[in-house]
């Protein structure tokens, strides 16, 4: 449980960070901003469309007396927009990543500038950076989707399914945020996606810690957009200490002198 506080103490330092360094605070928000509008606009044409999209779906329903078919197809409704929300809660951050790879690139490495050591780079060409983070992504959301499926299905269990499964939801949502975050500064360090989920299954509490109340603050309009560049720093951070605890050989050691008490 530790590691939970300890993961979310990452989030606060790069808050603060950014909060110091009001110049890459400002260059971090663009393409959140930009990623934002084009969200926005897709969960107002599925708000709007959701019913729709429900009763097409569900001929078999038609001749059903009330209140079953209210019920049927208002539920579906439901968990049609909860999905949709769900994905675009993991998607934002890999899209907006992919915007904005030079953007949090820049960032990253001036993270690693200002807390001393070496400062990584890629050494590839932009092209290729983006090519890497778009495969990367899609192979994430390819998980992701896998999971949104199987939840979308636990959510018809009573109780159950208004329970255990959207918490289970958003520690799903959490880890993966928190492994595209990571994946900016570890990309630059050279490690594959398979090296970096390994990594970060390793600390998978710490991981939790740091990307669901990530996850959580992305479900209020306009947060996202000004947490992402805090959380491209935090994630810096977390990348950090991680990459120098695994070199030691110590999976139990606390990766972090970074802490909720430490300015």
């Amino acid at each position: 449980m530790r590691d939970l506080g300890v993961g979310f103490g990452y989030l606060i330092k790069g808050q603060r960070w950014v909060g110091r360094h009001g110049r890459w605070f400002g260059f971090g928000l663009l393409p959140g901003l930009v990623t934002l509008v084009l969200y926005a606009a897709a969960l107002v044409g599925l708000g709007y469309g959701a019913d729709n999209l429900v009763s097409w779906a569900t001929p078999f329903a038609d001749d059903w007396s009330s209140p079953w078919l209210g019920l049927l197809r208002n539920t579906l409704t439901v968990l049609v927009f909860a999905l949709g929300l769900f994905l675009a809660v993991i998607t934002f951050t890999a899209v907006t990543l992919l915007v904005g790879q030079p953007f949090y690139e820049s960032l990253s490495e001036q993270v690693d500038r200002t807390e001393g050591g070496e400062v990584p780079e890629s050494g590839l060409p932009l092209w290729r950076d983006l090519w890497i983070s778009a495969r990367d992504s899609v192979r994430i959301l390819v998980r992701v989707g896998l999971y949104s499926v199987l939840l979308f299905a636990l959510g018809f269990i009573p109780v159950v399914g208004q329970t255990v499964v959207p918490v289970i939801g958003f520690c799903v949502t959490g880890y993966f945020l928190a492994e595209e975050l990571t994946a900016v500064a570890l990309q630059r360090r050279g490690m594959v996606l398979k090296d970096r989920l390994v990594l970060l299954r390793g600390r998978r509490m710490l991981t939790l810690g740091f990307g669901v109340p990530l996850g959580l603050a992305f479900l209020v309009p306009f947060v996202a957009v000004f947490l992402m560049p805090g959380a491209v720093a935090g994630a810096t951070l977390l990348a950090r200490d991680l990459v120098a605890s695994d070199e030691d050989g110590d999976d139990d050691a606390d990766p972090a002198p970074y802490t909720l008490d430490k300015d």
